[in-house]
């Protein structure tokens, strides 16, 4: 194995342990992939049936495009992640990491037909960037994927109706960083709808000045890439809980 797929295994169990830190977490579903450096159409995906605290860097599944397993493994994957990782790193060169979640304050907002306000801190961060995928049951079926990508199209941050959300980057440390900013949008509408007192409006002037800013300000975050400082700050928490999760 190469140093570099050894590293991107690390991380990415890594992040498996920090979804469940945030609470991302569901029994031993959702999943989260990251494209194999060096290896053309290769991606690691969770083994199915494990939870997020039993994920290591080497019981990652290492799997293709097309959903077959590339390698000997003792475990399976999940369908549905496989059809919506597969297809959108297909379609998608610049997507090297996707994370899928079914929180409930996210899951809240994608049964709601209005979807995510632009009305709090958060969600306004996100102005004119979040995509929108109607609900079509489980996602195990082939004929879903063209829809799902058109949904998505050239954004990383996609709400799928009824069901969850879902962000991409272009590292670990990015998409990790779009679904904490996507997550918290949700759970500060959730929690403001619950007060049931009138909602201050944000104007769309005020909401492109704002994702504007916030490009600039992950650009500038001491050089660092997109989501490395944040990544690395939860890393350091989960290590000293545990740091199984760097078995390679």
């Amino acid at each position: 194995m190469q140093q570099a797929e050894k590293d991107i295994r690390v991380q990415l169990a890594a992040c498996y342990r920090i979804f469940d830190y945030m609470g991302w977490s569901e029994l031993i579903y959702n999943h989260i992939t990251v494209k194999v450096p060096g290896e053309e159409g290769h991606f690691l995906i969770n083994p199915y049936g494990l939870h997020y605290k039993e994920v290591t860097a080497s019981n990652l599944v290492k799997v293709d495009i097309h959903g077959q397993v590339v390698e000997d493994t003792d475990y399976a994957v999940n369908p549905a992640g496989m059809l919506i990782h597969s297809a959108i790193h297909a379609a998608r060169e610049d997507a090297h990491c996707i994370g899928h979640i079914h929180s409930t304050a996210g899951m809240t907002v994608a049964c709601q037909q209005e979807g995510l306000r632009i009305d709090n801190f958060y969600s306004v961060l996100l102005y004119g960037q979040v995509a929108y995928h109607d609900f079509q049951g489980i996602t195990v079926m082939d004929g879903e994927k063209e829809d799902l990508i058109a949904s998505l199209g050239t954004k990383n941050f996609l709400i799928l109706r009824s069901h969850g959300l879902l962000t991409c980057g272009s590292t670990i440390p990015d998409m990790f960083l779009n679904m904490t900013l996507l997550q918290r949008s949700c759970e500060i509408q959730v929690s403001v709808d619950q007060t049931g007192r009138p909602i201050v409006p944000v104007s769309e002037e005020i909401g492109k000045k704002t994702a504007q800013l916030l490009q600039l300000q992950m650009q500038a975050a001491e050089g660092k890439p997109s989501g490395e400082l944040e990544f690395s700050a939860l890393q350091r928490l989960v290590d000293r809980e545990d740091d199984s999760y760097r078995d390679v």
